[in-house]
């Protein structure tokens, strides 16, 4: 299982040609306390970087972007009835949608972790 990270703050887990999506740890501190998630529908075509799903905060509403093309096969109903379980577990249990990556390769121009925690320190 391999994870990537986008500057937008998603993170992607990929087992085969599936891929689940989320928001980072780094993102939801960001947004403090998680009020609402919205999920894209199951069966909708993603292209990398479209505006997919939101989530909601005290403080703003942000949405989130497919950090990479293909059809949403699955949808985390949870976080949907009990949107506050992303500021608990965002980089695991509380993912947002999977997704079938329909290019592989798309995975190429977004972050390690590593990569991704001075991308962050760097835009502190």
């Amino acid at each position: 299982m391999t994870t990537k990270y986008s500057k937008d703050h998603e993170w992607i887990s990929v087992d085969g040609t599936t891929g689940t999506i989320g928001i980072t740890d780094h993102a939801q501190h960001a947004l403090g306390d998680v009020v609402f998630v919205e999920v894209p529908d199951v069966g909708r075509a993603l292209k990398a970087g479209d505006a997919c799903a939101v989530v909601e905060s005290v403080k703003a509403a942000s949405d989130i972007y497919a950090p990479v093309s293909g059809e949403v096969i699955a949808v985390n109903d949870t976080i949907v009835a009990n949107s506050a379980l992303v500021n608990e577990s965002a980089e695991s249990t509380a993912w947002f949608f999977k997704i079938k990556l329909s290019d592989p390769k798309e995975l190429d121009a977004l972050m390690d972790k590593a990569a991704y925690d001075t991308f962050v320190a760097e835009s502190a």
